[in-house]
């Protein structure tokens, strides 16, 4: 069911459908007023940890908080009618056990009334996402470059590559199995991307991994070319805000230096006009 023909918003079992079918389309959000521009375009919006360094200016998303998280979500809930609304559990609220990791995904749900949360990891998460599964909480899973975990994968580095392709296989069929009902692959090869979706039977969501994954997702700051100085490899620029947005800034202030800025049409005159 594509998002163009939908009047309500899909919930995680209806993802879980679209396996094979239509290609799934997401994107980051974390305001309201971003949140309106692709409700109904997307079949999922993930207000993601991301917004750590996209909106706070932080080195990664470590920093990320659950306050964060859920003021970001509650803001993009906002402005969603038609597509549905995930969100990421920020680093050190779900690793310690499952016990915690359920007190703090249903805040997540309770306080931004997202349908699902993401988690990282893939092996070592089966028990957590077991247990949420069975107590109501759906979850999206992310293997391959979990952010997360840049100190201990040494970077931002493409992973599944020679002989950890096998082990990231073992990570997708292990979180599917525990009941998740999609996984991102993030930076992951394309044949191994491939391998995977073939192989489990839930939708794969790349980001740097391949275009025969079931969905794909982007941080739409960097889709819209926000940031002039970053571009990941795999990240196509649709348009090119940034560059727009300085232009028009710099106009802005030759305007107001010249004093050509506010016009006669923009200031008010001491008397009310006739109606």
């Amino acid at each position: 069911m594509s998002a163009t023909a939908r009047k309500t918003a899909p919930m995680p079992d209806d993802i879980l459908a679209m396996k094979g079918d239509t290609p799934i389309v997401s994107l980051t959000a974390y305001t309201t007023p971003m949140a309106r521009m692709m409700d109904g375009i997307c079949d999922f919006v993930l207000v993601g940890d991301s917004v750590g360094m996209v909106l706070h200016g932080l080195p990664s998303t470590l920093g990320v908080t659950m306050e964060m998280m859920i003021l970001h979500g509650a803001a993009v809930a906002r402005g969603l009618t038609k597509s549905m609304l995930v969100i990421d559990m920020p680093f050190g609220s779900y690793e310690e056990s499952p016990a915690q990791a359920f007190r703090n995904a249903a805040a997540l749900m309770r306080d931004t009334s997202a349908a699902a949360v993401k988690l990282e990891g893939g092996t070592h998460m089966v028990e957590t996402i077991q247990f949420l599964v069975a107590r109501g909480i759906p979850v999206m899973a992310h293997i391959g470059l979990t952010p997360q975990s840049i100190n201990t994968l040494g970077g931002y580095k493409v992973q599944g590559r020679d002989d950890q392709a096998e082990a990231l296989l073992a990570d997708a069929r292990a979180v599917a199995d525990a009941g998740a009902f999609c996984v991102v692959l993030e930076k992951v090869p394309a044949t191994l991307a491939d391998q995977i979706t073939t192989d489990v039977a839930i939708p794969t969501i790349g980001i740097g991994a391949s275009a025969g994954c079931d969905g794909q997702i982007l941080v739409v700051d960097d889709m819209l070319g926000l940031f002039t100085e970053f571009k990941p490899k795999f990240v196509k620029r649709f348009a090119t805000l940034g560059q727009d947005g300085t232009a028009a800034i710099e106009a802005y202030a030759a305007e107001v230096r010249a004093r050509s800025f506010p016009g006669p049409e923009h200031i008010f005159s001491d008397k009310a006009p006739k109606k």
